[in-house]
């Protein structure tokens, strides 16, 4: 019996978060990339999106 087909991408080696710095929030990755300090987290959720993405 064959293995089902998967539609997964493999995975980049790219796994992000967020981090406090006081009032501020910015975008981490494993590969060292941090993203501009933000007041808003959704803004530094989305900075890490778009590295991911890119």
């Amino acid at each position: 019996m064959p293995l089902p087909r998967t539609t997964e991408r493999p995975p980049t080696g790219h796994t992000t978060g967020t981090a406090e710095r006081g009032s501020f929030c910015l975008a981490v990755c494993t590969c060292g990339w941090r993203g501009p300090a933000r007041r808003s987290r959704d803004l530094a959720r989305k900075d890490a999106d778009r590295h991911t993405s890119a």
